[in-house]
């Protein structure tokens, strides 16, 4: 079961350019930066209510992520849902046929479990599977 809106990514060339109109023009809160080494990105966390707009920033020119960002350009990457069973609901997915990108929930540094749905599957839009451990 789908339990809220975890955060909405986007994706940027350089985070202290995009802190100009997220933090100081629209007014929110940079919570922390952090480095996330296996997914090649930087990460600023801006707390919106119960949810987060993260900027991403890749840390590697031939990561996934920058592949995205010089094919697509800069903006929204993904929307995350927070799950109550991650496992059950990419079961669910796999049984409607829905095509994932990670096929096996991963822990990140965080002890949140993680998986991508493939926008193939979704009318277009990466779709990103939290549940908290």
């Amino acid at each position: 079961m789908i339990k809220k809106v975890d955060h909405i990514a986007v994706l940027v060339p350089d985070l202290e350019e995009a802190r100009r109109f997220w933090v100081d023009a629209l007014g929110l809160e940079l919570e922390r930066v952090e480095s996330v080494p296996e997914e090649a990105v930087d990460i600023a966390f801006l707390p919106v209510g119960d949810s987060e707009i993260e900027l991403l920033q890749p840390t590697d020119l031939e990561s996934g992520v920058a592949k995205y960002l010089a094919k697509k350009g800069a903006g929204m990457h993904h929307l995350c849902f927070e799950v109550d069973d991650i496992e059950a609901t990419l079961a669910r997915l796999r049984a409607a046929n829905v095509p994932l990108i990670t096929e096996t929930a991963k822990v990140g540094s965080s002890g949140k479990k993680y998986a991508f749905v493939h926008p193939k599957g979704t009318g277009g839009v990466l779709v990103e599977l939290y549940e908290l451990v």
